[in-house]
């Protein structure tokens, strides 16, 4: 088994051979809360959620640490307009972004550490910086040296002369440089007094990039296996993270660094800047989340992704075809000794190596509905005794690897249970008019019957 992905430092493949045997650190850059979670920030972090769900099926203990930024100008401003405290805003979204990454099925990290819990960790790597002569001083302000660290620009690709017409950098005459960035920022007139703390240069706050820098050596120590975020973070975000980290402790900061792609409406970038972002909360109002996580899977991670409703109504609908053969499969395999036994092997491993590849969801989607249609062609065959070898591996596939929840059989309300009961004493006596009424009240209530060849039928939740 050897596990393959596109490393953004090196901008190639590589074979994945983290520090530790079987132990892997990875390191995501969360939200800054200032606004609800939108299909982008799904995309990321569904993304490092399928990284993370595969290296645990092959064996690898994952050490997950993402972040908030629950301090920042966004946060401030919005704090002011709303007329309560940063941090309290902060933690409204907060809040929401666990609702609803939950229902997206999403594994908690191990630490989700926050930026002002931080502050003296982050004050101290400040003051280790200017010693080793990679920061400065301008008036409480603190600024990173860019062109004291030589290998500036090895992860975007990006050269210093070739950045000076049209740079995103934040100008100040004061600077050394246009390039240097800020790491500690002095207060500003107006600003709360829960947006700053004491330091050596008085009060302020951290600058942006210095954030991951400490957290992550913080809880993950000086070189991370794996660190990633959106593909809209490799500059300046990550490439700062870099220079200071690497700066700072003499080490490399990150073995492999994978970013995904963008969401895209209609072609351009989904931001709040360009006003074309969903919420999750929107959109979850007109779509089953499980449907939204299996449309963030029909494209391989680093590929952009054009958000639609004619995709979103795809994935719904390939969705509801795998509930219904899984609940056939459940209900059939009831009916059988729970056995093991024929060989799968060949299909579970296309499946495994498809992800072992770079992680390739596209890929993996198209061996479980290759699994869904052996199922829906052997489900009613004589020989039934690889039901629940079916059962366990589409489990392993949809639920385990993927994240896809299972809809579980609607046996337990009784009302819906009589009305199926019923329509299957219509059918049986060949009362079609009334089978048909029951089917459309069955119907009206949310789910729908699927009728197996051997009589039986099943319920399933509509998507």
């Amino acid at each position: 088994m050897t596990i393959k992905f596109y490393n953004t430092l090196t901008n190639t493949k590589e074979e994945f051979k983290p520090q530790k045997e079987n132990f892997v650190t990875m390191y995501v850059c969360g939200v800054t809360p200032y606004d609800e979670v939108h299909l982008g920030h799904a995309r990321a972090y569904v993304t490092f959620d399928i990284v993370k769900r595969h290296l645990q099926v092959r064996k690898y203990k994952v050490r997950h640490v993402q972040n908030f930024t629950d301090i920042d100008d966004k946060i401030i401003k919005r704090a002011l307009e709303k007329g309560i405290s940063p941090s309290a805003l902060a933690q409204i979204y907060i809040d929401d972004y666990f609702e609803q990454t939950a229902k997206l099925n999403i594994l908690k990290a191990n630490s989700y550490p926050c930026v002002t819990e931080m502050i003296p960790e982050i004050i101290n790597f400040i003051q280790k910086l200017i010693e080793k002569g990679f920061a400065y001083v301008v008036d409480g302000d603190i600024y990173y040296s860019v062109y004291k660290f030589k290998e500036y620009g090895k992860l975007s690709k990006r050269n210093l002369e070739d950045l000076k017409a049209g740079a995103r950098v934040e100008i100040c005459g004061e600077k050394n440089s246009a390039f240097d960035f800020a790491l500690w920022k002095k207060t500003k007139e107006g600003e709360p007094e829960d947006a700053s703390w004491d330091s050596p240069w008085g009060k302020g706050r951290p600058g942006w990039h210095i954030e991951c820098s400490v957290m992550s050596s913080k809880i993950l120590g000086d070189t991370i296996d794996i660190h990633g975020g959106g593909q809209d973070l490799i500059f300046p975000h990550h490439e700062n993270e870099i220079a200071q980290s690497e700066a700072c402790s003499g080490q490399q900061f990150v073995k492999y660094w994978i970013h995904n792609g963008f969401v895209t409406v209609n072609k351009e970038k989904m931001s709040k800047s360009l006003d074309n972002f969903f919420t999750l909360k929107d959109i979850f109002k007109k779509y089953d989340p499980r449907a939204v996580r299996y449309y963030l899977l029909t494209q391989h991670y680093k590929s952009p992704l054009d958000f639609s409703d004619s995709g979103l109504e795809a994935a719904k609908n390939a969705l509801q075809g795998l509930d219904d053969a899984y609940l056939r499969l459940k209900a059939a395999a009831a009916q059988t000794a729970q056995v093991q036994d024929g060989d799968l092997t060949e299909l579970k491993n296309n499946f495994l190596n498809s992800l072992d590849d770079d992680f390739n969801s596209e890929k993996a989607l198209s061996y479980l509905h290759e699994l869904k249609n052996i199922i829906l062609k052997e489900l009613f065959s004589v020989d039934k005794i690889r039901l629940w070898q079916f059962r366990t591996l589409f489990e392993e596939f949809a639920d385990v690897s993927l994240g896809i929840s299972l809809p579980e059989t609607q046996n337990d309300d009784e009302n819906l249970q009589s009305l199926l009961n019923a329509r299957n004493e219509a059918r049986k006596t060949k009362n079609w008019a009334e089978a048909d009424r029951l089917r459309k009240e069955i119907d009206e209530k949310g789910y729908k019957i699927v009728d197996n060849p051997d009589g039986t039928s099943v319920l399933t939740k509509k998507i």
